[in-house]
């Protein structure tokens, strides 16, 4: 059973990433802002990293850099609702594995998470738009 990191401010969408991940046969532990995320970051040692890029006291560029800080990196998977280009590219320079647009597809998601806790997913992935 693989341990996810989910980095999300509102709780509804936690709830649902919770859920859907739990479904799969993964453990989750969430944080609702920059702080809290990056405190279990370095004390859970997950296999995967989804965190929201707008967060309340910052943002989930921070998550990437943090998580490549630790040996083995986790990959990350940031999602938004306010999706740009500009978002996109940053989200990958800074080494997410992946960036997903809200709203996106459940099936989309699980698979993306499938992909990334298997290792199958080496290069970055540019989700949604």
């Amino acid at each position: 059973m693989n341990q996810i990191l989910v980095i999300e401010d509102e709780a509804d969408m936690a709830a649902t990433y919770d859920r859907l991940l739990r479904r799969a046969g993964h453990r989750v532990v969430t944080a609702d802002s920059r702080a809290a995320g990056l405190q279990l970051l370095k004390s859970v040692c997950p296999k995967l990293v989804i965190s929201d890029l707008r967060l309340p006291d910052g943002d989930g560029l921070d998550i990437i850099r943090a998580a490549h800080a630790i040996d083995p990196p986790p990959p990350v998977i940031i999602i938004t609702a306010f999706a740009s280009r500009a978002a996109r590219e940053a989200s990958l320079k800074s080494g997410a594995s992946a960036f997903l647009a809200k709203p996106f597809g459940i099936a989309e998601f699980s698979s993306l998470v499938e992909d990334l806790v298997s290792h199958r997913r080496q290069a970055p992935a540019q989700e949604g738009s």
